[in-house]
């Protein structure tokens, strides 16, 4: 019950950023929908890309939450360590970057060679290359909300994060159309928007890490050239195999979209429908994983692998727990969920409806699996191991996962349910293998 407190203490703050996280993207839309079509389906296609990238840069930062807790665990007292953890991981993300931003530029050409409409390509690649411009501000502000979080300030990212909401809207919502007496800009005037409430998300984690009263004593920005060697070598062996898992889960989902556009339109609207919906409740075992890659990584630091182990328990379970009676709403409910998002006030909303209550009982089929995976991914970067659960996860998503949509969806020609069925197979695959490593290592008696 002392580690089920600790875990929401941190994991309910992490659940709301993740969800905010989403409403900038969410924002995007609906403003860009009142704008016009083609800057709509140009910004779908331009996020692909920029997200492609920004999977890329936040493995480091996403390492820095293990190594801070591993000192915590170890050395209570080390702030030099956790300040040293903290400069690496800003130092990496913005050479990572710098190295990302001249590829971005290139979107346009890119999205031409692969067939898109010329007008859709051209400003896709106008809204990648202005939103590429705040990539080392927005990966800079996920390293200053790890180090928050990895010393229990989880609520400092969910309050810049609501703050970068309302900032995105509003320079969003002036850009887009013109108002307060600015140019209209369009599909430009959002990637202007997101570029600034990058910096914006940036600016505010910064000032709360200097003058929060328990983040200050750490002086965070304090001789920031002083680099670590060992520090700096570590941030890139955790944090490049992190990232490329990321990017093996987020290239199977994106490219059996492109699959399932060429099932039609009804298919894919149903697809993105369903998608959404997996993608919102996905949202909490991905707060509670990342809780536990603090609680984990503090008791694996401190030599306590019982604990460590515990911690991961917790987190597994409660993930287990929600994910479950998600799946039970999705596949009862998945007809009404469905008419949400429609309405079915047209005459067509009504086979969309059906296919995508169809695709809801796969993806309730999932949902717990879903979940542990997340989890199993993120207590094992609390144990430090990024390596073996890259080369898991690839398995699961390419190995596995990508020829089973491939072969039910176009072998069998069992269509979009194909590609879902396929989902359950390659998530349970991950969850399997991802758990049981993370219950092997923490056999042992010391981390």
């Amino acid at each position: 019950m002392a580690e089920s407190r600790a875990l929401a203490a941190l994991a309910a703050p992490l659940v709301f950023t993740q969800l905010a996280q989403m409403a900038i993207g969410t924002t995007d839309v609906l403003l860009l929908s009142r704008y016009s079509q083609t800057a709509l389906a140009a910004s779908a296609i331009g996020s692909t890309i920029y997200w492609f990238g920004w999977l890329v840069g936040a493995g480091p930062a996403f390492a820095v939450s293990p190594m801070i807790a591993h000192i915590r665990g170890e050395r209570p007292n080390d702030r030099a360590g956790v300040r040293a953890c903290l400069r690496v991981g800003l130092w990496a993300v913005l050479a990572v970057s710098l190295l990302l931003i001249p590829l971005l530029e290139f979107a346009g050409p890119i999205f031409r060679l692969l067939g898109q409409q010329p007008e859709v390509a051209d400003a896709a690649g106008r809204f990648v290359a202005v939103a590429a411009l705040g990539l080392p501000f927005s990966l800079g502000s996920r390293v200053l909300q790890n180090f928050a979080t990895a010393l229990g300030h989880p609520r400092i990212g969910l309050w810049v994060m609501t703050g970068t909401i309302l900032f995105n809207f509003l320079a969003g919502w002036t850009l887009i159309f013109g108002h307060f007496g600015a140019q209209r800009l369009g599909i430009v005037g959002a990637a202007t928007a997101t570029a600034g409430s990058s910096v914006f998300g940036f600016i505010c984690m910064a000032m709360f890490v200097v003058l929060n009263g328990d983040l200050k004593v750490y002086r965070g920005f304090r001789r920031m050239t002083r680099l670590s060697k060992s520090k700096l070598a570590e941030v890139f062996r955790l944090g490049m195999p992190i990232g490329v898992t990321m990017m093996f889960e987020g290239m199977l989902f994106n490219t059996m979209t492109l699959v399932m556009g060429t099932f039609g339109v009804a298919a894919l609207a149903a697809h993105q429908i369903a998608m959404s919906c997996a993608s919102i409740t996905f949202m909490v075992p991905l707060g509670v994983g990342m809780a536990s890659t603090v609680r984990v990584g503090m008791a694996a630091g401190a030599g306590d692998m019982a604990g460590a182990r515990r911690a991961g328990v917790v987190a597994l379970s409660v993930s287990a727990a929600f994910m479950t009676v998600c799946g039970v709403v999705m596949a009862l409910f998945g007809a009404p969920i469905a008419a949400l998002y429609l309405g079915a006030a047209r005459p067509d909303d009504a086979q969309v409806i059906a296919t995508a209550a169809m695709f809801l009982k796969a993806a309730a089929a999932f949902q717990l699996f879903d979940g542990l995976q997340v989890v199993g991914a993120q207590t094992l970067r609390g144990l430090k191991d990024a390596r073996m659960p890259m080369l898991l996860a690839g398995g699961a998503y390419w190995l596995i996962g990508a020829p089973a949509c491939f072969y039910l969806a176009l072998g069998l020609r069992m269509g979009g349910l194909g590609i879902w069925i396929g989902f359950v197979i390659c998530l349970a695959a991950a969850a399997i293998a991802l758990c049981a490593r993370f219950f092997r290592l923490t056999r042992r008696s010391t981390p």
